[in-house]
This record gives C-alpha cells, sequence and structure tokens, in this order.
C-alpha cells in the first residue's frame, strides 16, 4: 500500500509558477513509477507528466511540454511537478499516482492521491 499527498497548490496569475510536491508512504516508493494528471470542472482526468523509477525517463502531454517539469527525489519519497508559464487552461485539481510502470492513462495506476487545487487567473 502507498499512501500519497499532494501539496503546493493555490493562486496564481497567467505566466507565473507553482511548485508541486507528493509525497509518499507505505511501500518502497522507488520501484513506482510516477505520474500526475489534472481534473478540470466537466472534464476527465488527463495525464500530464510521468517519471520511470531511476528519474531518467520522463514524457510529457503536448499541453505542457516545454512548461512543467517531473523529478522525484527517491530520498525524500517525494515527486515535484514544476509548473512555470502557467495559462488559465491550466486551472485544475492535480493529482498525483503511483503505478508498477511509467504511462499514459489513468487505470494503470494503482494509488492516488486527494488532490490538490490550482486556480490560474488571467
Amino acid at each position: 500500500q502507498v499512501q500519497l499527498v499532494e501539496s503546493g497548490g493555490g493562486l496564481v496569475q497567467a505566466g507565473g509558477s507553482l511548485r508541486l510536491s507528493c509525497a509518499a508512504s507505505g511501500r518502497t516508493f522507488s520501484s513506482y513509477a510516477m505520474g500526475w494528471f489534472r481534473q478540470a470542472p466537466g472534464k476527465e482526468r488527463e495525464f500530464v507528466a510521468t517519471i520511470q523509477w531511476s528519474n531518467l525517463d520522463t514524457y510529457y502531454a503536448d499541453s505542457v511540454k516545454g512548461r512543467f517539469t517531473i523529478s522525484r527525489d527517491n530520498g525524500k519519497n517525494t515527486v515535484y511537478l514544476q509548473m512555470n508559464s502557467l495559462k488559465a487552461e491550466d486551472t485544475a485539481v492535480y493529482y498525483c499516482a503511483a503505478g508498477s510502470v511509467k504511462a499514459t492513462t489513468a487505470p494503470r495506476y494503482d494509488y492516488w492521491g486527494q488532490g490538490t487545487q490550482v486556480t490560474v487567473s488571467s
């Protein structure tokens, strides 16, 4: 079992930056691939970014590529999402997830956090 707790969300102006954190506890964190997803009101949950356990293999949604960076610190059992050049359309609840393999679809992940709200004002 893995427990995930996100933090770092908030209100920011368009063009600004935020860094989300996801602290993991429970089973061996370093053996899991980690992902970030987001869900805006009235929309389905969508993939944002994922990182393999080795921290060498990452993948991003086209909508965030070049603006967001996913990273992890296995010593701290934490995964991060650095979000720069934020846009109004980035407004959503952001969720971190843990799974056995790096993937871009939600069903491939076994554990989820409770989410953190990110609001970007235009």
